[in-house]
C-alpha cells in the first residue's frame, strides 16, 4: 500500500477544502474514497471535486464500508470525540480537526482509546507546519533561550463579521459550538503556546462573551499563567478587533525572541541575566546583545499536516501533530472559561466536573440562535483564511 484510503467525515467549510487539496494532489500518499455528510448538497460539492467518491450520510456506515483505512473528522466540535472512538473501535486511523473536543473530560476518553487500539492518531495542528514557530520552538527547547521567564501572544487579528457568525445554526452557541475565539480560531495558538512554552500551571482569564457580536459565547479573553517555574504568560486574543495584531514574544535568561510580520528575531546575550544581574559593576546598563534574524515561505499546513499523519501509517513517520496533544490547548481554553465564569484562578489539570457542570448550565440557558443563513465560504477564500495571518 503507498496511499492511505481516507474518508472525510464532515463536508462543510474544511471537509470541502481538504478535499480540494487531495485532489489537487498536494497530500500525495492519500487518496479520498468516500465522503460523509448528513447534507445531500454537501456531498453533490464533493462529488464535483472527486467524481469517483463514495457519498454517505451517515458517517458510521462510512466507517463500516471498508473503502477507507483512515477518517478525517471536521464534523461541529462535540462530534469530534464520538466518531474518534467509533472510528477506533472499527480499526481506522483517525486524524481530527481541532479542537479535540469541547470538554477535556471528553477528550481524555478520546485519548484512551487511542491509546488502547494501537492505531494512528493525528490532529489539524496545521500552523505547527509553519518554519516559524518551528524555529522558535527549536531555540526554547534547545536552552539556547535559557530558563524561560515570560511567553506573550497578543493574537487579535482572527477578525470575524456578524455575517460569519450568522452562517450556521450551530455556530457561536454553547450547545453547538461550545465555545467562541478560545475554541474555534485560537487552538492553533493554544497550541503553539504550549508546544514552544510548555504548559502552565494555573490560569486567571478575563473573558467578554458577545462584546463585540451579537453572540453567547466569548468573543474576546485575556489570559494570564503561572508556571512551576516562576515563569509567566500573558494571552490575549478576540475576533472583534481590525486590524489587529499577531505579536509573540518570549524571553528567557539568555535572550528574547519576536515573531512577527512573517520575521523571527532572536536577540541573544552573551552571558545569562541572572549572572549578569549579580556580577556587573555597572547599575542601569543592560548587557550587550547580538541579533538574529530569520524568515520562511509561509506553507499552508493543512495538506502538510495530512501528508506526515499518512506517511505515520504507512512507513510510521513522526507525527508533527499527535492527536494527543489535543488536550494541552484545550485544558488551557477549558480552566480559562472556568477562571471567567468562576471569577477565580483555575488550575491545570482542569476541574473538569466542575466545568462540565458549568458548560451544561450555559447551554441549557441560551438562547436558540433564530437568524442565520447557511452558507459555504469560497475554498480560495478559505485557504488564505487558515494561513498564518501576519
Amino acid at each position: 500500500m503507498d496511499k492511505i484510503r481516507l474518508g472525510v467525515l464532515g463536508a462543510g467549510n474544511m471537509g470541502t477544502g481538504h478535499i480540494k487539496n487531495t485532489a489537487e494532489g498536494l497530500s500525495p500518499h492519500v487518496v479520498i474514497t468516500a465522503c460523509a455528510d448528513i447534507r445531500p448538497e454537501r456531498l453533490e460539492v464533493a462529488k464535483g471535486l472527486v467524481p469517483e467518491i463514495h457519498t454517505f450520510t451517515d458517517g458510521i456506515a462510512m466507517m463500516e464500508s471498508g473503502l477507507i483505512d483512515a477518517v478525517l473528522i471536521a464534523t461541529p466540535h462535540y462530534l469530534h470525540p464520538f466518531f474518534a472512538k467509533e472510528a477506533f473501535q472499527r480499526g481506522l486511523h483517525v486524524l481530527t480537526e481541532k479542537p479535540a473536543g469541547v470538554q477535556v473530560s471528553e477528550v481524555q476518553k478520546m485519548n484512551a482509546a487511542a491509546k488502547a487500539s494501537g492505531l494512528t492518531f493525528g490532529i489539524m495542528f496545521n500552523q505547527r507546519a509553519d518554519k516559524l514557530f518551528q524555529k522558535a520552538r527549536a531555540i526554547v527547547q534547545s536552552g539556547e533561550l535559557g530558563a524561560p521567564k515570560r511567553f506573550v501572544w497578543i493574537i487579535t487579528n482572527w477578525y470575524r463579521t456578524q455575517s460569519y457568525y450568522n452562517s450556521g445554526s450551530w455556530r457561536a452557541t454553547w450547545s453547538g459550538e461550545g465555545g467562541g475565539v478560545l475554541l474555534n480560531q485560537s487552538p492553533h495558538n493554544l497550541d503553539l503556546w504550549q508546544w514552544i512554552f510548555g504548559m502552565p500551571k494555573r490560569v486567571r482569564a478575563f473573558v467578554n462573551f458577545g462584546k463585540y457580536h451579537d453572540i453567547s459565547v466569548e468573543d474576546e479573553a485575556t489570559i494570564y499563567a503561572e508556571y512551576e517555574n516562576g515563569a509567566v504568560g500573558t494571552f490575549i486574543t478576540t475576533t472583534g478587533e481590525a486590524p489587529g495584531t499577531n505579536r509573540l514574544e518570549i524571553s528567557g535568561d539568555r535572550g528574547k525572541l519576536v515573531l512577527e510580520h512573517g520575521k523571527l528575531t532572536f536577540t541573544r546575550l552573551p552571558i545569562p541575566e541572572r549572572e549578569y544581574c549579580y556580577t556587573s559593576e555597572f547599575g542601569s546598563y543592560k548587557p550587550e546583545a547580538t541579533v538574529e534574524e530569520y524568515t520562511f515561505d509561509a506553507p499552508d499546513g493543512h495538506p502538510i499536516v495530512l501528508e506526515n499523519f499518512a506517511r505515520a501509517v504507512l512507513y510510521g513517520e513522526e507525527l508533527l501533530a499527535p492527536g494527543y496533544d489535543g488536550i494541552c490547548s484545550l485544558s488551557i481554553s477549558n480552566a480559562a472559561l472556568l477562571s471567567a465564569w468562576t471569577d477565580s484562578w483555575a488550575d491545570i489539570p482542569v476541574d473538569t466536573a466542575r466545568f462540565d457542570a458549568l458548560l451544561a448550565e450555559h447551554c441549557k440557558n441560551e438562547k436558540p440562535r433564530t437568524e442565520y443563513t447557511e452558507s459555504a465560504e469560497n475554498t480560495e477564500n478559505l485557504a488564505k483564511r487558515w494561513q498564518v495571518q501576519w
